[in-house]
């Protein structure tokens, strides 16, 4: 009995991936379509030949001129735009550590679903202008904002001061200056908050008349102990105003010092008068206070700005935009997703019977090797870009000047023969 003739329908595997890629098969094939959709605002022919290219490398690399690769071109698409996206986030992520604390309060975006920069009530000065490839000045947004903070806590930076007058009841000595606040001028400031007061006085704001008073006044000065007492015939010498300033505010203190009987304790804005207030005593106090501000007020542009890392407005990179080192890193990266969507492939099958035998399939060890080879990329990325922030740059720099300098001094002078 002779043997029966095999007449196998297909000697191919149904999947394969061909040895080049095809442009206008990209953009129906890939998931996100951020460079390869012509209504795309990043749309770049150089991404759609950079795609093509890696059809071939992959094809090369996974030894498909050997053994058939399960994979088909639309997977390479996928997995170099997923890399270009990881070089850009990675990317985006070092430039956030450069510019935050510099950025805080400026202009922030608006986001389509992809990431990229949409027109949008807050944007539209900012719509396709790639932020992302910009070198923003340095202001120190956020020093300058702390020491707003502190400025207005003493009463600068043009924050708003109060100051009220209440009558003193002989003996009384316990003041709620919240509630007399409330019930005065500035009720409909104060909306519920709790004042911040800042000093508690008895003699008026006008106490400095004494010193710019009729026989005084700014660019002349007397002796600090008699102001007040000058006759006409007394005789001044002429100093900068700056030192006028400087003996009136010595002459304040002075008053509030030497001359005050008072002491008080204040908790919770209620106020406590020492001694018991008696009927020959001064019949008003005064306080300055500050009204606290909301935080989140309109008033403050900045406030609908940058305020951390998400509110940045930096969108995808251009693919036209990344030089070879970038563009190399997304070639490794898309060759490391290739191996683990192959291993994912073929680990469905473990084995695969033949006639009298079994082919044993390599889907975990490919798996393991592209995780592996993309962790790799990324903490060599990451590695990369610590040693290159505009923080760790002026470190080097500082560095590279002072060993200069050694150097230098180790340097002979000419010496001038005249």
């Amino acid at each position: 009995m002779s043997l029966p003739t095999l007449t196998p329908a297909s000697t191919l595997s149904a999947v394969v991936l061909p040895i080049t890629g095809t442009a206008g098969n990209i953009n129906s094939t890939v998931p996100y379509k951020i460079y390869s959709s012509t209504t795309s605002p990043l749309y770049s022919k150089q991404f759609l030949s950079g795609a093509v290219d890696q059809v071939s490398y992959v094809y090369k690399k996974l030894g498909g001129d050997v053994l058939d690769i399960e994979l088909t071109e639309g997977n390479i698409y996928a997995a170099y735009e997923e890399a270009v996206l990881e070089y850009s986030y990675l990317i985006n992520i070092h430039q956030a550590t450069n510019i935050l604390s510099d950025a805080l309060g400026n202009t922030t975006g608006s986001f389509d679903s992809k990431g990229n920069i949409e027109a949008g009530a807050l944007s539209s000065s900012l719509d396709g202008t790639h932020v992302a490839l910009k070198y923003p000045k340095f202001d120190y947004s956020m020093t300058r904002r702390i020491a707003d903070g502190i400025g207005a806590e003493v009463g600068l930076n043009g924050s708003v001061q109060y100051s009220a007058s209440f009558d003193i009841v002989a003996g009384t000595q316990d003041y709620n200056l919240q509630t007399i606040i409330e019930a005065g001028v500035h009720s409909g400031s104060i909306n519920g908050k709790t004042v911040l007061i800042k000093k508690v006085f008895y003699k008026t704001p006008h106490a400095m008349w004494r010193f710019y008073g009729y026989y005084g006044g700014l660019n002349v000065v007397g002796n600090m102990h008699n102001y007040g007492q000058f006759s006409d015939d007394s005789s001044f010498q002429l100093i900068p105003a700056w030192q006028n300033k400087q003996q009136s505010m010595a002459f304040e203190d002075a008053i509030y010092t030497r001359m005050s009987h008072w002491s008080y304790e204040l908790r919770n804005n209620k106020l406590r008068l020492f001694p018991i207030p008696a009927n020959l005593m001064q019949q008003k106090m005064w306080v300055e206070f500050s009204i606290p501000t909301d935080v989140w007020s309109d008033t403050d542009l900045q406030v609908d700005g940058v305020n951390n890392m998400n509110t940045l407005p930096i969108g995808n990179l251009p693919y036209n935009s990344i030089n070879s080192i970038g563009k190399q890193w997304i070639r490794r990266f898309t060759l490391a997703l290739c191996k683990e969507t192959l291993g994912q492939i073929r680990s469905k099958f473990a084995t695969v019977p033949i006639p009298g035998e079994s082919v044993t399939l390599n889907g975990s060890a490919l798996i393991s090797e592209g995780k592996e080879e993309q962790d790799k990329l990324r903490e060599e990325l990451k590695t990369t870009l610590a040693e290159l922030t505009y923080a760790k740059m002026v470190e080097t720099d500082g560095a590279m000047m002072e060993s200069a300098d050694k150097v230098l001094q180790k340097v002979p002078n000419y010496i001038f023969v005249g």
